[in-house]
């Protein structure tokens, strides 16, 4: 039998650039960044903006500064799991 193989070459993450704050959200619903710190410790979220965006837009920026900090091209990847 033969063995397979795998290993963790890197990992990476990327986050969306905008950030919506305690601040901001206090302006929309009745709250304060006070509250929201005490309860849950969360100072601001981030959000991907812009119509039809999904997961995959996030993966991707991920995927391709990871290529980039491993000197991997993808043609060396067999597997990728975001």
């Amino acid at each position: 039998m033969t063995r397979i193989r795998a290993a963790i070459t890197g990992i990476n993450a990327w986050t969306p650039e905008y950030r919506l704050t305690n601040h901001e959200l206090s302006q929309m619903v009745e709250t304060s960044d006070e509250w929201i710190m005490q309860r849950v410790g969360i100072k601001e979220r981030r959000i991907l903006k812009g119509e039809g965006k999904g997961t995959s837009d996030l993966g991707e920026p991920a995927v391709r500064g990871l290529l980039e900090k491993t000197g991997t091209s993808p043609e060396e990847v067999d597997l990728l799991i975001c």
